[in-house]
């Protein structure tokens, strides 16, 4: 029972990297039914943005005060690299029939793990780079479970950000245009919204999310590659379908549960660790066949 408890605060700590990189996910396509394959990539450049900016200029801080500039630099190179993204790659292709901007995404994934790939290290990233260990590497031990408080911060993180965008997308007037533009983005013109901007926005916020979501894998893992948003974003895409795509409490709702299947898979299927990549993309097909709307129901609206 003990085991099992461990390897269920386990996965919950790896599903709240999941549910922020899937909330990205669910914003944008909740507002131009775009499903982002880049934004994998977008969580990656975050991390690496952190780590570049500790490497160059925080090294030997407090680590409180080198943890919030990583994080605002994550964030910062996360929102650039996604703003720069929307305008040249996807709002060119905005009416374009959907197959266009998908093989553009995946076209974008790759450049951007190009660009990484040739930068850290130079001449070529054949092993990931370590990441800075700024919440230390103490325990916070509950009865017989050990937890680590960087899987706590994340998990707690990863809900207060939910509650907020939340919040911001039910209670603001930007988060009711969202909602205006994902209902309808014609009318929403009409209406005096500038549907652009809010596009904008939805990139920008999705992306901020990823950005902490980089430096919070840093922080868990140790270390970190130019591979790592392929996998890490796929699984994220599945938690957003797994919960209701366009759906926010649905994307965290689906990252927990992936993390939990994979952790639970690998402890107690035979030679599961050599398949916890693949528990994913089981769980995708069975929603995709059962119960495509997700979850907690797709809050999408069907165009005509």
């Amino acid at each position: 029972m003990n085991q099992f408890a461990q390897q269920l605060v386990n996965g919950i700590i790896i599903g709240a990297l999941y549910a922020l990189i899937a909330l990205g996910y669910t914003m944008v396509y909740g507002i131009i039914q775009l499903i982002n394959f880049a934004h994998g990539e977008v969580f990656m450049v975050g991390a690496f943005g952190g780590l570049f900016v500790y490497t160059h200029w925080l090294t030997g801080t407090p680590d409180v005060f080198a943890l919030v500039v990583v994080l605002l630099a994550a964030i910062t190179v996360s929102v650039l690299t996604a703003v720069v993204m929307e305008r040249f790659a996807y709002r060119p292709l905005r009416n374009a029939p959907r197959l266009a901007p998908l093989i553009t995404a995946i076209g974008v994934s790759l450049m951007l793990q190009e660009l990484v790939r040739l930068y850290y290290p130079p001449g070529g990233a054949k092993t990931d780079r370590v990441f800075p260990t700024l919440l230390g590497s103490k325990n916070v031990r509950v009865g017989g479970l050990i937890i680590p408080r960087v899987g706590v911060f994340t998990v707690v993180l990863a809900v207060l950000l939910m509650i907020a965008l939340s919040a911001f997308v039910r209670g603001s007037r930007t988060g009711k245009a969202m909602q205006a533009t994902a209902q309808d983005r014609d009318t929403a013109q009409l209406m005096g919204i500038d549907t652009d901007k809010i596009i904008v926005v939805a990139f920008v916020l999705g992306a901020s999310l990823a950005g902490v979501a980089g430096v919070m894998q840093g922080l868990t893992v140790g270390s970190i590659g130019f591979r790592m948003g392929f996998i890490a974003g796929i699984k994220a895409f599945t938690a957003a379908v797994l919960g209701g795509i366009g759906n926010i409490a649905g994307a965290v709702l689906g990252g927990f549960l992936i993390g939990i299947v994979e952790t639970m898979a690998t402890q107690y299927i035979p030679h599961g660790s050599a398949w916890k990549d693949v528990w994913a993309f089981v769980v995708l097909i069975v929603i995709l066949v059962f119960r495509p709307q997700g979850l907690l129901g797709e809050r999408v609206v069907n165009r005509a």
